[in-house]
């Protein structure tokens, strides 16, 4: 089952330094680059690759709150709300200004079960989760809590598309036909 899927090595990692390490760990299970290229994306442009749904809202949400209850911190003090919705706004708002704050690097990997692929060695997207030997899990410790109290999204290093409808969506808004 070959596919093809989006992989954005994002601002934090490469302020790090670490997109050669992180463009190797696609290669070495056998994902080939299709495309890549360097972009610094506007605000606009963000705003087209994280569009918000109320599930998305309230999920992002949800997971601030949980993060907050696990450290026994009262979310409206770290957050200015208790309301999920409100919440996913803000680490939407969050999610946009770290996206455009630098370049970043947009690659079309192909393989075998490629979005499968690249989601596992990605690791969870809460970088505090993922196991050892993910990406996320060995440069990252990054917990919801650690990042919205210092009013900014997670920085998880990697962004690599969900499923294939996804990878597909994403590849039409990175690489343009025209391109």
């Amino acid at each position: 089952m070959i596919q093809r899927t989006l992989v954005l090595i994002k601002p934090d990692a490469m302020e790090r330094g670490l997109a050669g390490e992180i463009i190797s760990r696609f290669e070495r299970v056998g994902l080939q680059i299709i495309a890549c290229k360097l972009v610094k994306p506007t605000k606009v442009f963000a705003k087209k690759h994280y569009p918000v749904t109320q599930e998305w809202l309230a999920k992002v949400g949800n997971n601030s709150i949980s993060d907050c209850q696990k450290y026994n911190l009262d979310p409206k003090e770290i957050m200015g709300t208790d309301d999920p919705i409100e919440m996913g706004k803000l680490v939407h708002l969050w999610n946009v200004d770290q996206f455009t704050s630098r370049d970043i690097i947009a690659i079309i990997f192909e393989g075998i079960h490629a979005v499968e692929v690249a989601r596992k060695l990605a690791g969870p997207t809460i970088p505090v989760l993922a196991p050892a030997g993910t990406i996320r899990g060995d440069f990252s410790n990054a917990s919801a809590f650690s990042e919205n109290s210092q009013k900014k999204t997670i920085r998880n290093l990697v962004h690599t598309s969900g499923d294939p409808e996804e990878a597909e969506r994403e590849i039409k808004l990175w690489f343009p036909e025209n391109e």
